[in-house]
């Protein structure tokens, strides 16, 4: 496993190769993300060369009529049964081999397809589930990727459970996707089984995936489990599951509305698997250390690449200035061994690119990418990354700008980013008229996003065109722009930029600040605010053009964040309106 390099997040799986090399990357790929603290939607769908992400990417499209779902499963089967102990998954210092994970999902399956709720024959007389909607609460483990392939083999739908939603954005969930049944560990059992008696939907628990390889021959049964042949002939009698049905609803994080249900299909995905293990920084900077323990030292299950949101860097830098000097050498030079560390889910700030760069020598990979296309935009691997920018398009991915009044022209260089891409998804989840207003003539999805193309052909995100971009006096701003550069004041740890309604001007510029906790500190003690807005207008004035200028400016302890470390603006300026 310490051989297998593939960044998580930019990674296009060469879908070229073999069904069982492709396997047995997939799976790999799946512990690589299960160690690396990842919190963001994977690219999907694209192939690449082994030595540049961004290279010959090609798209896989199937000609022969048998389903991805069905070779797939087939293909772990037979992996399974030919390496034996071969491991698929490490998580949480445990190993689990593929005929575990196959015997598992084959159980899950079974349970599915024996419940209580309507099942559809197909014309062999076996039963499966039609595109039913499962449940499957989202952690990092081997019952997660277990749950998931023992949904798809059942013919369900899968819809992933995030922990970190508080209970009412669970019940949300459940409820718009209509799901049938939920399938909880057992630490989780209390809140999903509640979950469940407040909804139409049944509750499971996921069998344990034994993380011990056995003893004897994987071919042979043991502990109920069926033998790998019996797999094989018991996959052949499931009617074909059609690469284009839905076999994936995800969730939006809800920063414009409610969540929406994005519905991906077996095509779309191709068995990728994503986890979302919780962040803690302190754990994630052990964790570095135990990985490189000294100078070009690494152990076998050592992180090789990283990937988080701006939110997330930004915990990391405090928990670094937190440390005695002594382990923040350590840290730093730890963290600097790591192959790759990546950053998109929203914009990152420059000064934290900066930061990073100076504390652990690796300019981070940014790239962009939604829940309903995965991944489409990135810096390089090989070649320039420039801060403040998410690079030039994948190969294959096509974009264009739309302006305001929804026009489209290939000398545009501002306006709203439209994607096409294998990877695109079918649907919004019960909402067919956002959906059609989602999309644009030739397929192209309209991303909300505001960008700009610098001279380089690089993209720039200016922000939410509903949230980030302020129509102050005639001019339209970029809250992002701004932020970025306020988060250079020595006074500012966070920030965050809106445009407040204004009577004279449509919209004013508001700075709500979270200040630095050792200058705020020392500013008490002085008995003064830590940071006036006369004070950060004087310093911003040679940066800022004047109508930029913040003419509001609120001290606050932290700023609201959701479970992917964004900040709901829409939801804030109405809370701050209402004061």
């Amino acid at each position: 496993m310490s051989s297998f390099k593939p960044p998580s997040f930019n990674h296009q799986l060469n879908l070229l190769i073999s069904l069982r090399q492709r396997l047995h990357k997939i799976f790999s790929w799946s512990s690589f993300k299960t160690r690396i603290s990842s919190s963001l939607p994977f690219p999907q769908g694209y192939s690449q060369n082994p030595t540049d992400p961004t290279s010959q990417v090609r798209f896989f499209s199937s000609e022969s009529s048998s389903s991805l779902l069905t070779e797939l499963v087939k293909a772990v089967a037979s992996k399974g049964s030919e390496t034996g102990q071969s491991i698929a998954i490490r998580s949480e210092q445990k190993s689990y081999t593929y005929h575990q994970l196959i015997s598992s999902a084959w159980r899950i399956s079974c349970l599915l397809c024996n419940g209580d709720f309507k099942t559809v024959d197909d014309l062999k007389g076996n039963k499966h589930l039609g595109g039913i909607r499962i449940g499957v609460v989202a952690k990092p483990c081997a019952e997660f990727v277990a749950g998931i392939l023992g949904t798809w083999l059942s013919g369900g739908v899968a819809v992933p459970l995030a922990l970190s939603y508080p209970e009412a954005e669970l019940l949300h969930v459940v409820n718009d996707s209509d799901v049938s049944m939920i399938l909880s560990t057992e630490d989780h059992q209390e809140l999903l089984k509640n979950v469940a008696a407040k909804t139409a939907a049944q509750f499971s628990l996921l069998p344990r995936v034994p993380s011990k390889p056995p003893s004897t021959e994987l071919d042979q049964s043991q502990n109920g489990e069926m033998n790998v042949n019996e797999k094989l002939q018991g996959i052949e009698k499931f009617n074909e599951i059609e690469d284009e049905e839905p076999a994936l609803i995800l969730y939006t994080s809800g920063t414009t509305g409610k969540p929406k249900g994005v519905v991906h299909t077996h095509n779309s995905i191709l068995a990728q698997v994503e986890f979302m293990p919780k962040f803690s920084a302190r754990e994630i900077w052990q964790r570095w250390r135990e990985s490189y323990p000294g100078k070009d030292s690494k152990v076998d299950d050592a992180i090789t690449v990283f990937t988080g949101v701006p939110t997330m860097y930004t915990r990391l830098i405090q928990g670094y200035e937190a440390m005695e000097s002594e382990l923040q050498a350590v840290s730093a030079l730890a963290a600097g061994q790591l192959r790759l560390m990546m950053c998109g889910s929203s914009a990152l700030p420059l000064p934290i690119m900066q930061q990073w760069e100076t504390i652990t020598g690796h300019r981070l990979l940014e790239r962009y990418g939604m829940t309903e296309f995965f991944m489409a935009i990135s810096n390089p691997l090989k070649g320039v990354r420039k801060g403040g920018t998410v690079g030039k398009p994948f190969p294959g991915v096509q974009v264009k700008i739309l302006s305001e009044d929804g026009s489209d022209d290939d000398k545009l260089q501002v306006g709203e980013l439209c994607v096409k891409s294998p990877s695109l998804f079918k649907g919004y989840w019960k909402l067919p008229k956002v959906t059609e207003e989602s999309f644009v003539d030739g397929g192209f999805f309209k991303t909300g996003d505001a960008v700009r193309v610098d001279e380089d052909g690089y993209y720039i995100i200016l922000g939410r065109t509903d949230a980030d971009i302020m129509k102050v006096g005639g001019y339209k701003l970029s809250a992002l722009e701004i932020e970025a550069v306020l988060l250079e004041h020595p006074a500012i740890f966070e920030c965050c930029v809106l445009g407040l309604p204004d009577k004279d001007y449509g919209e004013a510029v508001c700075a709500i600040v979270v200040p630095d906790a050792e200058l705020k500190r020392k500013r008490v003690e002085e008995l003064k605010p830590a940071l006036s807005l006369e004070a950060l207008s004087t310093w911003a004035k040679d940066k800022l053009a004047p109508y930029k200028l913040p003419t509001r400016l609120l001290l606050w302890e932290s700023l609201p964040r959701n479970a992917m470390g964004k900040v709901n603006k829409k939801d804030l300026k109405r809370k701050i309106a209402t004061r």
